[in-house]
């Protein structure tokens, strides 16, 4: 396959990515508060699911991200659903934001379209195996497999996924350097024909979760050909602006940033205090632009209104 990502990019400056799927969710009346998180939503209202997909691209995104991010076979398995269900289940996320992708632009004005990226782009989430374990794991990066390991467990969600259609991995929020450079080699094992872009978990600008050095991190998958972007996200806007400045001066690759909405969220209690201070997506979108970012969209807590704030950014 080509490298979609490379593509789109070649044709229009910057992409733009969409939001927040579980903020989103919420607002449908989809109860995201266990281990499933958004996936909850593929057992109970996956009519939801396209519908938040549909407002993103309604909103100006060029990418959509599969509603995988906590949806593995283990996940499902471990809540009582058999080992068949669980695969459709990954297949039925992988639907449902390519129909909504076709959907949407069958029917959208040919002037509209010129302003998209010529080709919008289904991208199929690959959590972290923190995420997995749903005790705040992806945050710290404080858990060790082997690579083996690793790649055993995202092996299975990956192929579903490929076979599903989607048009490129997100290997994102990802905290730990190991896992992702077993994601690496898995790709490069068992998926060759296929790319991926690279989003860390960080705790600051230089640093992935595990303590790691973004430097070193992102150094580290410069000349892996499968890796089309690099980045961060479900992090501080507040820290993305000086993150860009690192990851630059690290790669020629594109850069992405996809952070939160700057509300402040608890571990431990798996909350969020909305932060009426924040500033905007309108107003820092330019500066990361200008930074050199060339992928922007959301994270936890975004919105569609968010999202249009980058693509108005974007064009």
């Amino acid at each position: 396959m080509m490298d979609l990502i490379k593509e789109n990019l070649d044709s229009k400056r910057a992409l733009v990515l969409d939001g927040a799927m579980a903020t989103e969710l919420e607002k449908h009346g989809v109860d995201t508060s266990n281990d499933l998180w958004s996936a909850t939503a593929l057992i109970n209202d996956p009519d939801a699911v396209k519908a938040v997909h549909t407002s993103y691209f309604e909103a100006g995104a060029d990418i959509t991200i599969t509603d995988t991010y906590q949806a593995n076979v283990e996940a499902f398995k471990k809540v009582g659903f058999t080992e068949d269900q669980s695969e459709k289940l990954i297949t039925e996320a992988v639907r449902l934001a390519l129909e909504s992708r076709d959907d949407f632009y069958a029917t959208l004005p040919t002037a509209e379209r010129a302003k998209r990226a010529f080709y919008p782009l289904v991208a199929g989430s690959v959590g972290p195996y923190g995420a997995y374990l749903a005790d705040g794991s992806e945050y710290t990066g404080h858990y060790q497999l082997t690579n083996e390991a690793y790649q055993t467990f995202h092996q299975r969600r990956m192929r579903l996924m490929d076979e599903a259609g989607v048009d490129v991995f997100a290997f994102e929020t990802q905290p730990n350097f190991e896992e992702t450079k077993a994601l690496a080699d898995l790709l490069r094992e068992k998926f060759s024909d296929r790319f991926a872009w690279l989003t860390f978990s960080i705790k600051d600008p230089e640093h992935l979760c595990d303590g790691t050095s973004l430097a070193k991190a992102v150094s580290y998958f410069e000349d892996n050909p499968q890796i089309s972007a690099v980045g961060v996200n479900c992090t501080s806007m507040n820290l993305i602006e000086d993150s860009i400045k690192t990851i630059a001066s690290n790669t020629n690759k594109p850069i992405i940033v996809y952070p939160n909405n700057g509300d402040i969220y608890d571990p431990k209690t798996k909350t969020w205090t909305p932060n009426p201070n924040a500033t905007t997506f309108a107003e820092l979108t330019p500066k990361w632009l200008a930074a050199g970012a060339k992928i922007v969209g959301g994270c936890c807590r975004t919105t569609p209104v968010d999202i249009e704030q980058v693509a108005e950014s974007v064009f």
